[in-house]
């Protein structure tokens, strides 16, 4: 999941959801959309959003926030859709906001704390301690893959 960069850090794409600070690498982020119509899919879980058509490709949106059980994403002015590539697929996940681009030393990337609970822990792929900042690492394959659906 992670990519090391310089033998020593993971560039990363710093997001928000709910109140906490999610990232995922840049090597696998195509770009970082505002909000455009999304197409509802009739029978699909309840975290797949639609799809939209970004530069002629169809692309399924996942809300974040309603895969992780966190109830449904209230979209507004700061709300952005990040394209992530993951398994020569390309999905697009519905956040909060997008805050930043950082490079975390590997060295400050610990394992999922034991005490994390909640359906969204299972997607965590370690955390990261910077500063003030508790940055949670996602584990897209975990994340995108419909056998792990809670629903």
């Amino acid at each position: 999941m992670t990519e090391v960069v310089d033998g020593s850090f993971v560039k990363v794409v710093v997001f928000q959801l709910a109140d906490k600070e999610y990232v995922i690498p840049v090597s696998q982020v195509q770009g970082i959309e505002k909000l455009i119509h999304i197409t509802r899919v009739p029978k699909t879980p309840s975290f797949v959003k639609g799809v939209i058509n970004l530069r002629g490709v169809v692309t399924p949106i996942i809300d974040l926030k309603n895969r992780f059980g966190l109830g449904e994403s209230s979209l507004d002015d700061s709300s952005r859709i990040i394209i992530i590539t993951q398994n020569e697929m390309e999905v697009g996940i519905v956040v909060d906001s997008a805050n930043d681009v950082l490079d975390i030393p590997t060295d400050l990337i610990e394992p999922q704390p034991e005490v994390v609970g909640g359906l969204e822990s299972d997607f965590i792929a370690g955390v990261a301690k910077i500063e003030r900042r508790l940055l949670i690492l996602l584990d897209l394959d975990l994340v995108l893959n419909p056998i792990k659906v809670g629903v």
